[in-house]
């Protein structure tokens, strides 16, 4: 296996790049950034030097992934979604010792156009709508929409809503997988059968 990185992308002296990787048109991987295996940059995609990206992620078209951001494996990243990492930026203030921490777990999926403010964490196989503001942390299998982002359901690892209350006790199973989760209170789990 290898390495593609499209002719028009910018990859700076000092990259990792895992095997099975693909960089395409116009992006822009800065030289500290940290990228795993068979993941997909798509075209005009931005990766900062503090950047944390998990093997098998996909990060869609117009994406900056800035500093001090963290996606672990598996993330998808739709066209156009955003990132931030100072929470209260000024031109003409310097924030850089400001920046704060952003974490997306394991599955995550982050909807088109979508904006993730600095500083939350979310949660694995979580599901952000698109176009969904996100400013605060997000709990696993949560699916979330709206500006600000409310929760409104749960989603399987699989990608498919559940039939279960967004506050509660109960069970369900993934109608595609069978795979099957158990609520207690504000938290989903997904159990070995």
């Amino acid at each position: 296996m290898s390495v593609m990185i499209h002719s028009t992308a910018v990859v700076d002296e000092g990259a990792v790049i895992g095997n099975g990787s693909r960089v395409w048109h116009f992006s822009h991987v800065c030289g500290a950034a940290r990228i795993g295996e068979n993941v997909s940059l798509g075209q005009g995609v931005f990766v900062g030097n503090k950047v944390v990206i998990g093997d098998k992620c996909k990060i869609q078209n117009n994406v900056s992934v800035y500093d001090n951001v963290t996606l672990e494996e598996g993330v998808f990243c739709g066209p156009s979604m955003v990132f931030t990492n100072v929470y209260n930026p000024r031109s003409l203030i310097d924030r850089k010792s400001e920046y704060l921490d952003t974490l997306i777990k394991k599955g995550a999926t982050l909807g088109a156009n979508c904006t993730i403010v600095c500083g939350v964490t979310i949660g694995k196989f979580a599901f952000i709508g698109a176009g969904a503001v996100v400013n605060k942390d997000v709990t696993a299998y949560a699916l979330m929409v709206g500006v600000p982002a409310k929760q409104i359901g749960w989603m399987s690892e699989h990608g498919v809503k559940l039939e279960l209350p967004v506050f509660g006790y109960g069970e369900t199973v993934c109608p595609m997988t069978g795979g099957k989760y158990i609520l207690n209170g504000d938290r989903l789990e997904r159990v070995a059968v």
